[in-house]
């Protein structure tokens, strides 16, 4: 059948089995290898993207009806924050404000919320939740480190998502869960972070009775100059620890600034010290490790 006279191709890339059958596509067309069947009652022009949540958003959005909206972890991942490391895995969540009912089909997790004004909005064309509400969601299903990586990434950068007290006062409105760990996880963020890892590296050396340290500190010569942003700092013992995901590792130009960095915190008389990934498997000890063996050769007595 040419393009013109098939009736599917004027379809969407991801669209229902009621739109095609509107449309004059024969059921047995849809049946085919063109076309993946991601959800029920929904077929895909071609394939979905494997391991995209955002891809398979993007297929079930035809399915939802008025009202429905992707929310609690897929909500975050569609707003950018920083999901739990692997092998976790976060799945698709649809959530309805009653008295609209949530979906129920196969490979996604419905909820009906509490009746309350919506606040959700549109990502490329997808239905999303308040990334503030959103937040507060994943409290039933997160660890507290994942809790607060994800509000470090919403207070921080040039276009914060959220404030401190605007995460505060959605658990006040709508109430803690799990013996409070939204409000124990609010304790620990702060602004200014730049990757999961580095909150990780941060929790991991307060946990462990070292010092907590300032985020994003700026380090500055005797004239005033600026010389480096750090990651975490100690200033009081001239110590920076610093995630470095090495992910300008194939770029030569990239390490060679990073180099004359890391260069110019030491002539500032400052021990900088880089946790690589491997120093944070398992527990991290190797990067607490790494970390109290600096603050000790810097004058730091544990217990003080």
């Amino acid at each position: 059948m040419s393009e013109r006279n098939d009736p599917a191709a004027f379809l969407p890339t991801a669209f229902t089995v009621a739109q095609a059958r509107d449309a004059g596509v024969p059921r047995g067309r849809l049946r085919g290898a063109s076309f993946a069947q991601p959800f029920h009652g929904v077929r895909v022009r071609g394939a979905v993207e494997a391991n995209s949540l955002s891809a398979s958003c993007r297929a079930l959005a035809p399915r939802l009806r008025p009202g429905q909206f992707f929310s609690h972890e897929t909500a975050l991942a569609l707003h950018g924050v920083w999901m739990p490391e692997w092998p976790y895995r976060p799945l698709v969540h649809v959530s309805a404000y009653r008295p609209a009912r949530e979906p129920r089909t196969h490979g996604v997790v419905g909820h009906r919320l509490q009746v309350r004004e919506p606040a959700w909005t549109h990502l490329d064309d997808l239905p999303v939740e308040d990334p503030i509400r959103a937040w507060r969601q994943v409290g039933g299903l997160w660890r507290r480190g994942d809790i607060v990586a994800a509000a470090d990434f919403l207070i921080s950068g040039t276009v914060p998502l959220a404030t401190t007290a605007e995460l505060r006062a959605e658990i006040t409105r709508m109430g803690d869960v799990r013996r409070g760990i939204l409000g124990r996880a609010l304790h620990d963020v702060r602004a200014g972070v730049r990757s999961a890892r580095e909150t990780r590296l941060r929790l991991l050396l307060v946990e462990a009775g070292l010092p907590e340290p300032a985020v994003a500190w700026n380090l500055f010569d005797s004239r005033g100059t600026f010389v480096a942003e750090l990651d975490l700092a100690f200033p009081r013992y001239r110590v920076a620890v610093e995630y470095d995901g090495r992910v300008h590792a194939e770029d030569v130009a990239q390490f060679a600034r990073d180099a004359d960095r890391w260069a110019a915190i030491r002539r500032e008389g400052w021990a900088h010290e880089r946790i690589l990934a491997h120093h944070l498997d398992g527990d991290g000890r190797v990067a607490v490790g790494i970390a109290r063996g600096a603050l000790l050769r810097s004058g730091w007595t544990p217990g003080r």
